[in-house]
């Protein structure tokens, strides 16, 4: 079911978005946090409730940069500012609104609400269709979000990516492209499935080959991805690996020359990243 919000068209079974008819590009997890704040407008819906949201139970990521990165997203494709917003609200410490007024559609028909008016179309008794209809958003919501992986897959731990520029303000870029590899693996409909272990979880380990089979084991992960940021007077490059923990084998690198590093970059590293993985391991 579409719900409208400014000149913006959004489906929360499908994570489509349109502005003014025309496709905006989102990707899945920013999707999913999306249609989870849609479903409760208005409202301040907890971090914690959009961790579970997004990832489910079986993926260990670091939430608080993986909120932010899917924050920072939503923001982009809506043209939104975070220090003057006009749909996506920030509450410090406890998780983020959506502020604009929503018009669900259903059935042909519509009915609209502002966001501090939102109960009243319980309360009032005005039209069950509307009730109902929001039931099926929040339903739709769920049915995108939930698509934890199932314990028999392959688990990846993907590391943070390291920064060899050596000028500490890359390592937002760094970490960046390891967070899209984490958000490709774990949420592209068209890849197949994988039990991903995120930053949160790998943090804590240096990225030297003696620590990967440690690491591994810790983890329960069969394989690790990893990444070095370089860079020189012609742009970055970074280069990627997929390590097997039982023999420490690289089964495959690959390195991604570009100009410059902009969200858009990120994405499109991480997308080959996810291929190439997906294709190695035998299951694309």
């Amino acid at each position: 079911m579409p719900i409208s919000f400014g000149v913006y068209d959004f489906d929360p079974s499908s994570g489509e978005l349109r502005r003014e008819g025309r496709p905006v590009r989102l990707q899945p997890q920013p999707a999913r946090m999306l249609a989870a704040l849609l479903a409760q407008p208005g409202e301040i819906v907890p971090r914690e409730a959009l961790q579970q949201a997004i990832w489910g139970r079986d993926t260990h990521v670091d939430f608080e940069r993986g909120l932010n990165f899917c924050a920072a997203q939503i923001r982009g494709a809506l043209r939104d500012s975070a220090s003057s917003p006009r749909f996506i609200e920030t509450i410090p410490r406890r998780g983020y609104r959506f502020i604009a007024p929503v018009t669900a559609f259903a059935s042909g028909r519509h009915s609209e609400h502002r966001s501090s008016a939102w109960g009243d179309l319980f309360s009032s008794g005005r039209s069950l269709w509307a009730a109902a209809a929001l039931l099926v958003i929040a339903i739709a919501a769920v049915a995108l979000v939930a698509r934890g992986p199932a314990a028999s897959l392959p688990r990846i731990a993907v590391v943070p990516f390291d920064n060899e520029t050596g000028s500490p303000e890359f390592d937002r870029i760094a970490k960046g492209v390891s967070d899209a590899t984490i958000v490709r693996l774990t949420t592209a409909e068209r890849l197949p499935r994988f039990g991903v272990i995120g930053n949160a979880a790998t943090l804590r380990f240096t990225f030297v080959p003696r620590d990967l089979r440690a690491m591994g084991e810790r983890l329960g992960a069969q394989y690790i991805v990893l990444g070095q940021l370089k860079r020189d007077e012609r742009g970055f490059r970074i280069i990627a690996h997929l390590i097997r923990v039982s023999d420490q084998t690289h089964l495959w690198a690959q390195a991604f020359d570009r100009g410059t590093l902009d969200l858009d970059s990120q994405s499109a590293i991480a997308e080959a990243i996810a291929q190439a993985v997906s294709q190695r391991l035998g299951r694309g």
